[in-house]
C-alpha cells in the first residue's frame, strides 16, 4: 500500500499533500507493507512506486471549483479525470501521466483514492498553507484511515511522535519551522523569499 503526498511546499497551498503525509508519518506507525511517501513534484519518476501498490491513497491540492478549504474525496477511475480537468501546476500533469503509464504497464493499483483540498492561494512563493487549507490536514487523514478501514485494513495504532530518520524532510522544511522562518511582508516581497532567492545587497543595487 502506498500513501502519497504530492505538491510543492514552496508555493503556499500547493504543499497540502506533502504536509498530510508528513503528519501521518509523525503520528502513526505503519507496518512494513505500507509506504508513506513525499512525492513532491517527481511526476513520472513515481511510476514504479505506484505500480507496486495494490492500494493507493493520494493527498493533493486540487482545483475542484469549490470554496477554498473544501475537502473532497474521489475514488477509482474518476481520479485521473479530476487530476487532469483543471491543472494548477506541472505536478498534476505529471501524476496524471503516472497513473496512465502504470495502467499501460499492467500495474495499476486495485484501489485508488484521491483526497484533495480546494486551495485558496498558490502564487505565494515561500508561503505556507492558508488557515482554511491547513485546517483540513486532520480531516483528510481521517478520511484516509476510514477508507482503509472500509477495505479491511486496520488503521495503525497511534504512537508517540517519532523521528522517521531519512524519511523526514530537512528540519528547516518542517511546517512550524518553515512558517516561523518566513520574513515579514515589509521585509520581503511576497512573490519571492530570501531563503531561496538572494535579496539585493542594497536598495537600488542592480548587481
Amino acid at each position: 500500500m502506498l500513501v502519497l503526498g504530492i505538491g510543492n511546499i514552496l508555493w503556499a497551498d500547493e504543499g497540502f499533500g506533502v504536509r498530510c503525509v508528513e503528519a501521518m508519518a509523525a503520528r502513526y506507525r505503519f507496518g512494513d507493507n505500507v509506504t508513506l511517501l513525499d512525492g513532491g513534484t517527481q511526476g513520472i519518476y513515481l511510476v514504479d512506486q505506484v505500480r507496486a501498490a495494490d492500494v493507493l491513497v493520494v493527498f493533493d491540492a486540487v482545483d475542484y471549483g469549490l470554496a477554498p478549504g473544501t475537502l473532497k474525496r474521489v475514488e477509482g477511475d474518476a481520479v485521473p479525470k479530476f487530476l487532469g480537468a483543471k491543472k494548477m501546476s506541472l505536478h498534476q500533469t505529471g501524476f496524471q501521466e503516472v497513473l496512465t503509464l502504470a495502467d499501460l504497464l499492467g500495474g495499476y493499483p486495485d484501489h485508488v483514492l484521491l483526497i484533495g483540498v480546494q486551495p485558496e492561494a498558490l502564487e505565494d512563493f515561500g508561503g505556507s498553507l492558508r488557515p482554511v487549507v491547513k485546517a483540513q490536514i486532520e480531516p483528510a487523514i481521517d478520511l484516509a484511515l476510514g477508507y482503509l478501514t472500509d477495505l479491511g485494513i486496520a488503521p495503525p495504532a497511534a504512537s508517540e511522535p517519532r523521528d522517521a530518520g531519512g524519511e523526514r524532510p530537512h528540519p528547516a522544511l518542517d511546517l512550524a519551522a518553515y512558517e516561523a522562518g518566513r520574513p515579514a511582508p515589509e521585509d520581503a516581497c511576497r512573490i519571492g523569499d530570501a531563503r531561496v532567492l538572494p535579496r539585493l545587497t542594497a536598495a537600488g543595487d542592480s548587481h
